[in-house]
Formats: C-alpha cells, sequence, structure tokens
C-alpha cells in the first residue's frame, strides 16, 4: 500500500480502454486533482471479493455497507477501483507498483484460512 500523487502518463496507462470516451479528459482531471492510495490484494478469490467488497461502478446500484453504496455520490466522481480479473490486476500492480515495493510473506495462519 502506499499513497502517491498519480501523473497523468500514470493514469493514461491506466484507464487506457477509456481513452475514447467522452468523460475520459474529466477522469484524468479528476484523478490528478488529489493523492491515491493503491494497495495490492491477495487471497482466495480475491478479485471477486474485493469487487464485491467495493459494490457496483454506479453508487446508485451500489449496496449498503459496500464501499460505493456507503462513500460515493456519483459515478464520475468515483472513490475506488478495483481490478476486474487476474489478469487486470497483474497489469494494474506493474503500472502502480515497481518489484522491489511488493512484499513476498507468508501469513501465519495460511495454512489454516487456505484449506478449502
Amino acid at each position: 500500500m502506499k499513497m502517491l500523487q498519480a501523473s497523468e502518463d500514470l493514469l493514461s496507462q491506466h484507464y487506457s480502454e477509456l481513452r475514447m470516451k467522452p468523460f475520459y479528459p474529466s477522469l484524468l482531471r479528476y484523478m490528478s486533482s488529489g493523492p491515491v492510495v493503491v494497495m495490492v490484494w491477495e487471497g482466495h478469490n480475491v478479485v471477486q471479493t474485493s469487487r464485491t467488497m467495493v459494490g457496483h461502478t454506479n453508487p446508485v446500484e451500489a449496496p449498503p455497507g459496500t464501499v460505493r453504496g456507503d462513500f460515493s455520490i456519483h459515478v464520475s466522481r468515483n472513490v475506488v477501483h478495483a481490478s476486474d480479473s487476474p489478469e487486470g490486476a497483474n497489469r494494474e500492480i506493474q503500472l502502480w507498483f515497481q518489484g522491489k515495493e511488493l512484499l513476498n510473506w507468508d501469513c501465519c495462519d495460511q495454512t489454516s484460512t487456505y484449506e478449502v
């Protein structure tokens, strides 16, 4: 986890698939208007679980108890991002982190929590 001020170049790489959308320039302005906190999560079904925790992209559709349901007010002012697939997560991790910033460690209860 780290907090940083994202450059326009980094944001344009992260949101490259949205480049042709009409809201793209305002998205870049919004995302560069202040610092962001980026994290790498791991665990069993972490992509699906994290997307459930953050809620639907449109906060009107996000249930209470999710990050977007509790803290977001409009789809154009997204308060959180979650990768949509393991492949997407790997691409985004490469953008936001250098290898030496990621720690490789085993949690003391890993064997008891991951036996499924």
